[in-house]
């Protein structure tokens, strides 16, 4: 019985675990079209009349050899890279 109570223990705090990871993560985007240009750090793409620059590395994983031409669909988040507080307006 014990070992029972121990087991439910442990798979409701691995559960826990893996909501909280996954609910401290953005929401996951995707945007989907031909290969315009691509360097180490940046792939741009066409979706329809807009051209997306997405910035990528070491750790975007990469399913294939992507070419200029190529389509491709990406999943990206969305990531702040700064913010600045501006103060409150006086009445």
């Amino acid at each position: 019985m014990k070992l029972k109570a121990l087991a439910v223990l442990v798979l409701v705090g691995l559960i826990g675990v893996s909501a909280f990871a996954s609910a401290a993560l953005p929401k996951t985007y995707q945007v989907t079209g031909p290969i315009l240009a691509m360097t180490p750090d940046i792939i741009t793409v066409k979706k329809g009349d807009e051209t997306w620059e997405l910035g990528r590395d070491a750790n975007t994983k990469i399913t294939g050899t992507p070419k200029v031409g190529n389509t491709v669909t990406i999943m990206y988040r969305m990531t702040a890279t700064s913010i600045e507080v501006k103060p409150a307006r006086g009445k």
